[in-house]
């Protein structure tokens, strides 16, 4: 096929190789599937109403478009979408291609002849200025265009288009007389995927102007709403190739590339891909013609933005601001205050983080799919200052966020406003500002997003006020949000014009919801959540990341608790290549683990150090807490009461509730030791509504196996009668601790939790009861190795 383009079309246009006119001053060209479609066509207008059925009529009509506007598909691949519509319109297009393919040539002329009869009478079949009467139009001026060897070629072409597609028929019969089971259904979907790449290679010409805007556009909204449905990135960077092999000035061919190398993080080609679509703007005049004189510098200063942004995204601040300056420096020379507004918002770069290390939600870098607004496409959704992220150093740099709200407001940009209010909140939350500020602002940017219709954005704002409640400890209100998302978007398959929520807030609310899940004890669900991110977001896709952390992390937790420590230090590899600092905390909590506390102790030294120059308050209250536990396991409780103490005033500060009761806890096992437990147990009245609202279920165990600890240590100064009250209570309270660990698997501390009641019911003198907590507890002893550290000094 592609010789058969080239001979009809490109030969005269090249010399030595380079395309000296725009291939696509030719609108449409006649090929082979196209003269089949016009066999569809002619069949439609042939048929009488009565032969074909309302319904069959409306998918027909419905599938058209598609075929007029997309790349040329093999014939084979033709009939079976005819036939899903309308099995006899199928066998009647297939007979008449039959007879004009093992006819003569003269067939196909008289069959270009009979065409025009549609446009004649009175009333006719068909409107010229129709859909389907300009492409009608097109093919019979460019059919009367050709010489004579270029009909024979094009002839010649059909007759081998209709062979190709009779002998795929035939293998698809064969396939499907043999496939009855469920192996040969497997099959089924090999075929399939071979006649996708035989439908590649067949058409692996150039494709007329609509064809590629139509691709284009196609997708860029696939990448942006489903990307698991767009070409995969080695198939679409192979298409692109082709476009640009034709027409090296295909603009948006390049920034599609562009979008692509993003997918696979590749700085160089994408950086290549984005200069060439600025290069090839500027040269074909496109900015100029539709901005006047300023559409030269407008480019320019885009362009400066676009590679600001890029620099950004794969960490090269430096480079990302020089590439800012320079963009700013040229906006300020044309007074173009909204290219100014633009760089003061910034697309995100995961610079931020919230609860349990997951990416703070926010847009993609690009708008996809929008070539026509032009050199502007990179710079319509951003998140945080661009100034604040490249000067994050600076006192007043939520000054910067403010003034970009107010500017975007002025100059009537609600989107723009609307991402500076929501990274507004995000930077106070990190700042330790009330949940109540925080939701009334996200309020007033609800209030734009459905004023102005900006649905994307709702989702945004939604797990926002996810990722808000989760990081102030508040696990019901996030669940709430997380599933107040999901329910706006169905996860069933829509029609294609219809947006699918791909986004990266989605991702983000699903990977909530698996880690939530898996808090409470319900792996089950979390892995059925996990499998829904894995099959919606594929390790290729943007935002694979955030469900392959998430997997990560669940998978260790439940290692550690089920005290496989080799199979959770293995994890640990696949955590930091994913988030580095995340990685170094779950290595030592293994070496802790593992009762290697030197070495423990040395890495949560530097990682404080680090996380404090961060600024990463929510690790370095963890690494204290872990700190404070090394201290006390190493028998020195009076040490780690500063550590505790400091968690405690940090927490406090910035409002991490659910941190402030674990700092709580530790504080008042740390009393138990020191040998003071009703102080201890008049801590935990304070801590533990907080933890048995919204805490995990280890957690919950853990503060209720504390709670028993200190009831018994306070009723040693009982009177007996008393004592044995208090005793009967911490028993039950235990039981209730051992069924929290039970949920999560946790044999190590279920060991511990029967160890005592063992004890407590020798001490009542129930034998009964008291033998069979032994017996458990042999057999978790014997399963499980021990840790070497006393009962009694481990939370």
């Amino acid at each position: 096929m592609a010789s058969v383009h080239e001979s009809l079309y490109f030969n005269p246009m090249m010399t030595n190789g380079v395309v000296h006119a725009n291939v696509f001053g030719i609108k449409d060209w006649v090929t082979p599937y196209k003269i089949a479609v016009l066999v569809l066509l002619n069949e439609m207008s042939r048929t009488g109403e009565g032969a074909v059925s309302l319904m069959e009529r409306r998918r027909l009509n419905q599938l058209l478009l598609p075929l007029l506007q997309g790349p040329d598909i093999t014939l084979s691949k033709l009939y079976k979408l005819i036939e899903e519509s309308c099995p006899q319109l199928a066998n009647s297009v297939q007979i008449r291609i039959k007879l004009m393919a093992e006819g003569e040539l003269k067939d196909m002329e008289q069959f270009f002849d009979d065409l025009s009869d549609s446009f004649s009478g009175t009333e006719p079949e068909v409107h010229k200025t129709s859909v389907v009467g300009l492409f009608l139009r097109h093919m019979i001026l460019a059919y009367s265009k050709l010489s004579f060897s270029q009909v024979f070629k094009l002839y010649t072409a059909l007759q081998q288009y209709f062979q190709n597609g009779e002998k795929k028929t035939v293998e698809d019969a064969d396939m499907e007389l043999t496939s009855r089971d469920e192996g040969e259904r497997k099959m089924e979907k090999e075929e399939l995927d071979v006649s996708v790449r035989e439908e590649e290679v067949s058409c692996s010409g150039p494709l007329s102007q609509k064809q590629a805007e139509f691709f284009l556009s196609q997708q860029a909204s696939l990448l942006k709403n489903d990307e698991t449905k767009a070409l995969t990135p080695a198939s679409l960077q192979k298409e692109l190739n082709n476009l640009l092999k034709f027409n090296p000035d295909f603009a948006e061919a390049h920034y599609l590339s562009y979008l692509n190398n993003l997918r696979v993080q590749d700085v160089f080609s994408s950086t290549h891909s984005l200069l060439h679509y600025f290069d090839r703007l500027i040269l074909t005049g496109a900015e100029s013609k539709s901005n006047g004189e300023e559409g030269y510098g407008r480019s320019l200063r885009y362009a400066a933005l676009n590679l600001a942004a890029l620099h950004c995204r794969f960490g090269h601040y430096q480079q990302a601001e020089l590439a800012l300056q320079e963009a700013i420096r040229i906006a300020q020379e044309s007074n173009d205050h909204v290219c100014l507004q633009h760089c003061l918002v910034r697309p995100s770069s995961g610079l931020g983080s919230f609860v349990h290390g997951l990416n703070w939600p926010s847009q993609g870098p690009v708008e996809l799919g929008c070539f026509a607004v032009g050199a502007e496409i990179f710079s319509s959704k951003r998140k945080q200052s661009w100034l604040y992220v490249l000067g994050q150093k600076r006192s007043d740099s939520y000054v910067l966020l403010e003034h970009s709200v107010k500017k975007a407001v002025h100059f009537g940009l609600p989107y723009l406003a609307s991402l500076g209010i929501q990274s507004l909140v995000q930077q106070r939350a990190f700042a330790g500002k009330t949940a109540n500020k925080l939701m009334d602002a996200l309020k007033d940017s609800d209030l734009l997003h459905w004023k102005h219709s900006l649905s994307e954005l709702i989702d945004i704002s939604i797990a926002q006020k996810t990722a808000i409640w989760r990081l102030y400890g508040r696990s019901t209100m996030a669940l709430q949000q997380a599933q107040m998302l999901l329910s706006m978007n169905s996860l069933e398959a829509v029609n294609a014009g219809v947006q699918q929520n791909n986004t990266e807030s989605f991702a983000v609310a699903l990977c909530h919801l698996a880690e939530l899940h898996a808090e409470q004890g319900c792996f089950a669900a979390a892995s059925e959540v996990l499998k829904h991110l894995k099959e919606r977001f594929p390790p290729n896709s943007q935002h694979a990341q955030l469900w392959m952390l998430c997997d990560q992390k669940i998978q260790f937790d439940r290692a550690m608790n089920d005290g496989k420590y080799h199979l959770a230090d293995s994890l640990v590899t696949g955590i930091t290549a994913l988030n580095s600092i995340e990685g170094v905390y779950r290595k030592a909590v293994v070496l802790q683990a593992q009762n290697q506390m030197s070495e423990a102790h040395k890495l949560l030294q530097k990682l404080l150090v680090h996380c404090q120059k961060l600024k990463n308050t929510e690790m370095v209250i963890s690494v204290l807490l872990s700190v404070a536990e090394l201290y006390w396991r190493s028998s020195s409780p009076t040490i780690a009461l500063p550590m505790l103490l400091q968690a405690l005033a940090l927490s406090k500060e910035y409002r991490l509730q659910y941190l402030a009761s674990e700092t709580v806890l530790n504080l008042a096992f740390a009393q138990l030791i020191l040998g003071i437990p009703e102080q201890a147990l008049s801590l935990l009245h304070m801590a533990i509504e907080p933890i048995l609202a919204d805490g995990a279920i280890l957690d919950k165990g853990r503060a209720m196996f504390l709670v028993a600890k200190c009831q018994v240590a306070s009723a040693a100064s009982y009177d007996q009668p008393k004592k044995a009250e208090a005793l009967e209570a911490a028993i039950e309270n235990l039981n209730e601790a051992k069924n929290y660990f039970a949920k999560v698997d946790c044999k190590e501390r279920i060991r511990d939790v029967v160890y005592f009641q063992a004890r407590l019911y020798h001490t009542l003198g129930k034998t009964q009861e008291r033998n069979r907590c032994a017996m458990l507890f042999r057999q978790l002893h014997q399963e499980l190795p021990s840790h070497g550290v006393p009962l009694i000094n481990h939370l």
